[in-house]
């Protein structure tokens, strides 16, 4: 089916030859010279709506992006996207994070819960219906819940005529265009092969977000169907996926300059924000998470120092916890070095003089950027309580499962398409699965000290700020300790079955519930109810503003620009290309497996297993030997745009075949989010010679090569 999208691409550009800002949508890709900028493929053989082509053998898998390598749904995508399955795997005996996990044949691949595949099939673009919602009269918080309840309605319709598919509407300007896309959803996948964490990570925390790398973080996982070919729940009948294409793997890599394309789901972005966003993020929000992200990481690492056990129920969630706090490190630091703030405001002055100069554009947009900053500055009066409320919520595992049962019980005596996302009949079954997935991994120690570090925060907030329930408790009780140590050894939540029944209780039932984490949940939902109108309420507002700033800021550049990215498939593209990330430092682009012995010490996290280390001491490099490099290439480094989500993005050369897997940004590239820097701006990918040679050299797994198409 083919869907024109008029407004996708709101502004147009100009481009050299490499080093592109843009991670473009589907639709742009045909408005690009792409024989201009040295692609030896056409735009019809990357994205043909009409026909098969390179985007039928990419999927998203959850957060990340996975690649279609076999005939037989064999996915190629990052250790990292695959961690969680591989800690799911693990136990004490049979610990799969130290050392990998290979599926000798088909029956002992692992099935991956709460994994799921999505390959996008179609979208259009459905912003007239979306807006028709919306009335003059409407408040902010009703504008938004008109939007929400008629994407909802257009996702049940698309859903009722398409089984089997999953359909998102995504706003790709604020406030201005929405598009519809639908995915095939495939949900049965298993974990196939994941390398040790000494190769899939090595390096670690030390080493992530930074460059020169060696790490191999890739792992392959399968994505299965009903024995029919429709997509289905795992079942041990159900029979391997067959994509419409696989992507050619060409084993021969890229070099220095060489031209190179993604194509992936990156996350989020926020380049068409005010200033006053990156500000608030800078001053704000990011030390307040990055401070209270290294103390649980801290207090996990010591729980788990003397525990293998324990230290495998907090493997995800560290990692988890780490890669968002140095990441937040870095932009912190890119947005000083970029002077991004102020260049930003540079901007906006000279586009108020524009908007002033003229009576009518004043009286239309006059106020829209200091109406903007006025949200920003309100948002900044009660973050530390909102912050504390989000994490008591996100990160205390038992009240995180009380509230979503409390909330649950509300939400679903509204009709479906009223609903929170989370608790639609479409999603309900992912959520109560996610609920009883957190179990898997509680620890009660570490539940309760992360409980009473929030509540310690919660009593240094100022009076006007103070959190009721909070405060009943501290009346309640002579201590901290005394209250936490009587709720936890009087809740019944850390039992699975008792979870599940109580999801089905009402709100009135729940009242009636004598555990005193689902009272505390009933307690604090007003509060949350009251945060949650009001960031519809703000929603309601900025998409206004952010729609009448786009069409001002159009008319005053004479130019257009590409949506921010929002998880939607786009592709961007770049070279093979070096950097300088301090002054007198350059760096090369392409890391070979000498690095390994080089960065090696035999303790975590630069503990290669002795048997690659053999390998690379004798130089059993085989047909994947670079002769210029002398040495089997690791790691590359392009000058693509990427962010979150592009993790496990296939990493093409010109000419449409495969060559690397990305999986990671430099330091001085995490500023991407709200900026893109030529000089900076640095991806990560795993050199697609050093994947097969683990694959044939360390692993020696030939019946996998075989289907990939290369032995």
């Amino acid at each position: 089916m083919k869907y024109l999208l008029p407004i996708m691409l709101l502004f147009t550009f100009s481009v050299p030859c490499f080093a592109v800002e843009g991670m473009f949508p589907l639709n742009d890709i045909h408005t690009l010279d792409l024989h201009q900028h040295g692609f030896e493929i056409s735009a019809d053989a990357i994205y043909n709506p009409d026909g098969i082509s390179l985007i039928d053998g990419i999927c998203k898998v959850n957060g990340c992006t996975g690649s279609f390598i076999s005939d037989d749904g064999l996915i190629l995508t990052n250790h990292h996207c695959a961690f969680r399955t591989v800690q799911m795997a693990s136990t004490n005996g049979h610990d799969y994070i130290t050392s990998g996990y290979v599926a000798s044949n088909r029956t002992e691949e692992f099935p991956a819960a709460g994994y799921a595949v999505r390959i996008t099939k179609w979208y259009r673009d459905v912003t007239a219906d979306v807006l028709s919602a919306v009335t003059e009269t409407m408040r902010m918080a009703e504008r938004t819940r008109a939007i929400d309840k008629r994407r909802n309605e257009i996702i049940t319709r698309v859903e009722h005529d398409y089984p089997g598919h999953r359909a998102e509407i995504a706003e790709m300007f604020i406030g201005k265009t929405y598009v519809l896309f639908v995915y095939i959803y495939l949900k049965d996948v298993r974990l196939v092969y994941a390398p040790p964490r000494s190769i899939g990570e090595f390096g670690g925390e030390i080493d992530n977000w930074m460059w020169p790398r060696h790490s191999g973080d890739f792992s392959l996982m399968r994505a299965y169907v009903a024995p029919d070919g429709t997509p289905a729940d795992y079942a041990p009948t159900n029979v391997p996926y067959h994509p419409k294409t696989r992507l050619t793997i060409q084993p021969d890599g890229v070099n220095t300059g060489d031209l190179v394309f993604l194509i992936g789901y990156p996350g989020r972005t926020y380049r068409h924000q005010t200033s006053d966003f990156p500000a608030y993020e800078q001053e704000v929000r990011m030390p307040f998470v990055v401070d209270w992200y290294q103390w649980q990481i801290d207090m996990m690492n010591a729980m788990g120092q003397s525990d293998r056990t324990i230290a495998l129920k907090h493997a995800s969630r560290i990692k988890s916890l780490s890669n968002t706090m140095k990441n937040y490190r870095g932009k912190l630091k890119g947005i000083n070095r970029e002077h991004l703030i102020a260049r930003r405001r540079k901007e906006e002055a000279a586009l108020q003089k524009y908007i002033m100069d003229d009576a009518n554009r004043a009286a239309q947009y006059g106020t829209v950027q200091t109406e903007l900053a006025d949200i920003y500055s309100n948002v900044r009066t009660h973050t530390d309580r909102t912050m504390i409320l989000h994490y008591l919520n996100k990160n205390v595992t038992l009240l995180n499962i009380a509230y979503t049962l409390y909330e649950a019980a509300v939400e679903r005596q509204k009709p479906d398409v009223e609903r929170k996302a989370d608790y639609t009949e479409r999603n309900f079954g992912q959520t109560k699965q996610k609920l009883e997935q957190s179990l898997h991994d509680f620890y009660q120690p570490t539940d309760q000290q992360i409980f009473n570090a929030l509540i310690a925060k919660a009593t240094t907030l100022l009076p006007d700020q103070h959190i009721a329930p909070i405060d009943s408790i501290m009346e309640a009780y002579p201590s901290i300790d005394e209250f936490l140590d009587t709720i936890y050894h009087n809740t019944t939540l850390t039992n699975a079955d008792t979870v599940r029944t109580l999801f089905i209780k009402t709100p009135e039932q729940l009242t009636q519930c004598s555990d005193p984490f689902v009272q505390l949940a009933r307690h604090l939902y007003p509060l949350y109810a009251a945060i949650d109108n009001e960031s519809k309420s703000r929603k309601g507002a900025t998409d206004q503003l952010y729609a009448k700033l786009y069409d001002v800021k159009a008319e005053f550049l004479k130019q257009k620009f590409i949506p921010d990215a929002n998880g939607t498939l786009r592709l961007t593209f770049g070279q093979i290309n070096g950097y300088s990330p301090n002054d007198a430092v350059w760096c090369q682009p392409i890391t070979t497996v000498t690095g390994i012995l080089e960065k090696d010490t035999g303790q975590e996290p630069f503990n290669s297993p002795s048997r690659l280390l053999d390998l690379i001491h004798e130089k059993k490099f085989g047909k994947y030997v670079q002769p210029k490099l002398s040495s089997v290439p690791c790691c590359i480094l392009y000058d693509t745009d990427t962010t979150g989500g592009n993790s496990g993005s296939p990493v093409f050369n010109a000419h449409g075949e495969l060559v690397g897997l990305n999986f990671d940004r430099t330091y001085e590239a995490t500023i991407n989010d709200y900026a893109w820097s030529e000089n900076y701006s640095r991806s990560i990918g795993v050199d697609i010679r050093y994947i097969l040679w683990i694959l044939d050299e360390y692993e020696d797994v030939d019946y996998l090569l075989t289907e990939m198409g290369v032995n």
